[in-house]
């Protein structure tokens, strides 16, 4: 038996510079952290007494007599790439929903892998941990997505990820004191707007549109400077939530699908009420929003947002890891 424990993400600039589409002209960079909240994926060989071979456990359960027949195209590719023989039983189970803009789909990508090499015997790098879910998400599966989420839950922590054009990225930690760390945690509210939403739809629209938003892309990407700038000095605090503020309202020029009219109305009451910015997080289109609201006046905001759901949360910095590993089950 195995089993992994991948965290989720929060991306806070920088998010758009990490498509090829971008980075292969001009580097990218993201700044983004992982938080306490994770993808939990174990496996290991089933025992022949059943009439099915595979058992994929997730929001469905699939029991089926071979690889070709699973239908959740992340566990049927792995099984190909690994060549497994044998039969496996796959559980998946998450601490918050899919399609929420928090990387959850990358993070069962990379815990799936990470189980899959653990239940080889091997061990896995966490720069080749996402090179591999990159490569499986954008060559082998075709969606249509960016570098930052494979990378960050792969490495864990709070870091400023540099991609290059030759399509290498560099994971750089953001050497904050801990105080500071602890200032800006205090600063963030998490909400979910309770729309769902397909990424790969949104982030096609947005690299359709890479070449007639250079300006905003080029901005974007600065911003990252621009906040471990701040984070680094004795500036308020408050400065980081002016420019997530900013940020999105030049994120929402990248594509038309990225807010909505509901989307907009939520962020423009968290405003009203007392936040200072904010921005919904992942491609758009719904999931999780981040706002940036001092502890003063996050009660107030709370009163306005009461129909949404506010998830707690913390910084987290171990990234994907085998926490069970038993070879006696296997």
């Amino acid at each position: 038996m195995i089993i992994s424990k991948t965290p989720f993400r929060i991306s806070f600039f920088g998010g758009g510079t990490d498509y090829p589409a971008w980075y292969q002209e001009n580097t990218g960079a993201v700044l983004s952290t992982t938080i306490d909240k994770y993808c939990y994926i174990s496996i290991r060989y089933l025992p022949p007494f059943f009439e099915h071979k595979h058992r994929i456990v997730y929001s469905f359960i699939e029991n089926v007599k071979s690889v070709n027949e699973i239908q959740h195209p992340v566990v049927r590719a792995l099984l190909k790439l690994f060549k497994v023989q044998r039969g496996v039983e796959v559980h998946h189970d998450g601490d918050l929903p899919a399609r929420s803009g928090l990387g959850s789909s990358s993070a069962f990508t990379v815990g799936m892998l990470n189980s899959l090499y653990a239940l080889k015997g091997n061990i896995i790098s966490k720069n080749d941990l996402a090179k591999q879910a990159i490569h499986i998400e954008r060559n082998v599966l075709k969606e249509n997505v960016g570098s930052q989420d494979q990378v960050a839950v792969a490495y864990g922590g709070f870091n400023k990820i540099i991609f290059l054009n030759d399509h290498n990225f560099r994971a750089e930690p953001v050497t904050i004191q801990k105080e500071r760390i602890q200032e800006l945690q205090e600063n963030l509210m998490l909400v979910f707007t309770g729309l769902s939403r397909f990424s790969s739809e949104i982030a096609a629209d947005q690299i359709k549109n890479t070449s007639s938003n250079k300006h905003e892309l080029t901005a974007m990407r600065h911003m990252v400077d621009h906040a471990v700038d701040i984070l680094n000095s004795n500036r308020d605090i408050a400065d980081f939530g002016k420019l997530l503020r900013e940020s999105w309202q030049i994120k929402k020029k990248l594509s038309k699908k990225i807010s909505s009219p509901e989307i907009d109305n939520i962020y423009d009451k968290a405003i009203k009420n007392g936040a200072l910015g904010g921005k919904l997080l992942g491609a758009g289109g719904g999931g999780f929003m981040l706002l940036f609201v001092s502890p003063a006046r996050r009660r107030r905001v709370q009163k306005a947002l009461k129909e949404l759901l506010e998830v707690k949360f913390c910084f987290e910095n171990e990234g994907s890891q085998v926490i069970y590993y038993n070879p006696q089950q296997i």
